[in-house]
């Protein structure tokens, strides 16, 4: 193994905006290991990807197994330089009919999940004093959209980490940063908006580019925060959206 090579971890790397992030980040010789629970998908995407993409399976949701993932990770590799903390899922319900279960699925899978493997991979990075951390928040955590409460809730939350994360962290030189996306052409996307026509035409509206994003947009934005071309860049929410966050 070339230890000159940059190691970066991407979540759910697999698909949408997180594939999109470790094709940009293996084109610019970042070795890259994408993280997910499906394996053939993981497989096919490593595979297409070649030597420098290497996938684990693993369920974010496992909080308690995350230490030994990113321990095996260290023993492994020796080290990690970037983490892209994209995983995350999502649920279109009515405020009142959201259960206590799935309110607390979705917080732990978008919001604690990513707590701890932050918490364990900056063990890592503080032995090298180097590292970037880039978290991925949503239009939900910039104004609020009906049906989402506990995606919001739990991407709010991410936005608040980052900050807390980037204060605490920079001095010790761990830089983390937060892409908040807007509305982008992915599976994740078109199951929310191609069903409701009402909603796309809205979302368009308020979008002064008049149109959805690409998952490459979004790529550039995790590349540029990972490079040192963001060397002192750190806590900042960065928005790719077109500028829907401040479209009228």
């Amino acid at each position: 193994m070339d230890t000159k090579l940059k190691l970066a971890i991407v979540t759910g790397g697999a698909s949408g905006l997180g594939l999109a992030a470790t094709k940009k980040l293996i084109e610019n010789n970042i070795r890259t290991i994408i993280i997910g629970r499906n394996e053939t998908n993981l497989a096919e995407v490593s595979d297409a990807l070649g030597v420098l993409c290497n996938y684990i399976v693993f369920d974010l949701g496992n909080l308690k197994g995350i230490p030994q993932l990113v321990a095996e990770i260290n023993d492994e590799y020796g080290q990690i330089d970037v983490l892209v903390n994209n995983a995350g899922i999502n649920l279109k319900k009515p405020f009142t009919e959201v259960t206590d279960e799935e309110f607390q699925e979705i917080i732990q899978t978008n919001l604690t999940s990513v707590f701890a493997l932050s918490r364990e991979v900056v063990k890592v990075m503080l032995q090298t004093g180097a590292g970037s951390i880039i978290n991925i928040s949503s239009m939900a955590a910039q104004y609020g959209i009906p049906y989402v409460i506990a995606y919001t809730a739990a991407k709010t939350g991410i936005e608040g980490m980052t900050r807390a994360m980037a204060v605490e962290l920079s001095p010790k030189g761990i830089r983390v940063n937060c892409v908040a996306p807007g509305f982008i052409a992915t599976n994740m996307s078109a199951k929310a908006l191609d069903n409701d026509p009402e909603r796309k035409q809205k979302v368009l509206s308020r979008t002064p580019m008049g149109k959805l994003g690409d998952p490459e947009d979004v790529a550039e934005a995790i590349y540029y925060l990972a490079s040192d071309a963001a060397k002192f860049v750190t806590g900042v929410i960065l928005p790719v959206d077109g500028g829907n966050s401040i479209g009228f």
